[in-house]
């Protein structure tokens, strides 16, 4: 059991070194990252707000027609 505590221990005092490390590695990696331009960036946020209102109007007329067959479904039943 003594064993185990001090290798906790041991990970326990060396997690200021890992986060240490670990901040170091994170910035390395963002100054690798290719940042795309406002230009780009206005394109593609213009293309998403489309998309989403092209799927908004596709599933709302989507929704209404099959609204309507389950209800004539339903009303077919009820007579």
């Amino acid at each position: 059991m003594a064993a185990g505590a001090q290798g906790s221990q041991a990970s326990l005092l060396s997690w200021p070194a890992r986060l240490k490390e670990y901040f170091e590695d994170l910035r390395t990696e963002m100054r690798r990252v290719s940042w795309p331009t406002w230009k780009q960036v206005r394109a593609t946020t213009l293309v998403v707000i489309a998309t989403v209102f092209a799927f908004a109007g596709y599933f709302a007329v989507v929704d209404y027609l099959v609204g309507r067959a389950i209800g004539r479904i339903f009303q077919a039943f009820t007579r």
